[in-house]
């Protein structure tokens, strides 16, 4: 049994298990990345947040048993001057270092993740569309079973980064959006990977999972309804705009909204939106299968 751990700028997420079979599944929003972007470190009361989470991970992995674990830090820790501190404290904890992925790396085990159980037709070649809270990853492949990535690239701009960077009013202001906006296209215009010439796009991680809750209005949040779910563009794009009209009280009551995720998800929100854009896709995949998975089956299969 194999042990995987997510760490990315918002969540801190768990896999344990004997794949395909899987134990446990966790996720934490424990918002690591809290102002990384200004101060260029890890805050003191993320750090106690992160090594919380990290407790409660610690006793579900030593409840099974776990042979190998595999813990992989992405943009946060690749941009914090002060990462060795969160390593000491995931080694004392787990008995392991975090490996801090390369934009590149990052991007390929979000691909895998996405595209090795979709079960959805998909039209080549395929986009992974992977909005983290600091980085964004855009990996365009030739889809299931047929290899890995043919290009990829990990852009510096994720749902917490640009809501501290641009939307600080409740509901942001036209000229907030804006800018971020701006931010986001000129990230997009020399990234390197042809958005328009994907088939399918195939979206991952929580800001479009939350998405895609919200266009099937949703409950309560649904793991099982909204994997595989293909919401049409323009039903993500109007749902994006009711996002950004809501307050981040109305977006805290959404029954699927995950706590710690209704401040930032505006941002993140933003960035598929103008991704989709971009690609002429009609549809949207919505995959609950991430990174972490990735993760998991990189450890087997090594």
């Amino acid at each position: 049994m194999i042990a995987a751990v997510d760490c990315g700028t918002n969540t801190i997420k768990l896999l344990v298990g004997d794949l395909p079979s899987v134990a446990v599944r966790e996720s934490r929003t424990v918002r690591l990345g809290q102002g990384v972007d200004t101060t260029g470190e890890l805050a003191e009361e993320a750090l106690a947040r992160a090594f919380a989470c990290l407790d409660e991970y610690a006793a579900l992995i030593a409840a099974h048993d776990v042979t190998a674990i595999r813990f992989c830090a992405t943009s946060a820790t690749r941009d914090a001057a002060n990462a060795e501190v969160f390593s000491d404290g995931v080694l004392a904890r787990l008995g392991v270092r975090p490996e801090v992925l390369s934009g590149d790396e990052e991007a390929a085990l979000s691909y895998d993740g996405a595209v090795r159980h979709l079960r959805v037709p998909v039209e080549p070649p395929v986009l992974v569309v992977d909005i983290g809270g600091g980085s964004t990853e855009l990996v365009l492949g030739p889809g299931t079973g047929a290899g890995g990535p043919a290009a990829g690239v990990s852009l510096d701009i994720g749902s917490v980064r640009l809501h501290e960077r641009h939307l600080h009013t409740d509901p942001p202001r036209t000229a907030e959006i804006l800018d971020c906006v701006a931010d986001i296209e000129r990230e997009l215009d020399g990234c390197g990977v042809d958005l328009a010439a994907a088939g399918t796009v195939v979206g991952v991680a929580g800001t479009v999972t939350t998405v895609g809750a919200g266009v099937l209005d949703l409950p309560a949040y649904d793991r099982d309804a909204i994997d595989q779910s293909t919401p049409s563009v323009q039903e993500v794009r109007e749902y994006v705009a009711r996002l950004l009209g809501m307050t981040v009280a109305e977006r805290r009551a959404l029954p699927y909204m995950a706590s710690g995720r209704e401040d930032v998800i505006g941002a993140g929100a933003l960035i598929l939106d103008r991704v989709l854009v971009r690609t002429g896709v009609e549809r949207l995949v919505v995959s609950e299968s991430d990174i972490l998975d990735g993760i998991a089956w990189s450890l087997v299969e090594s």
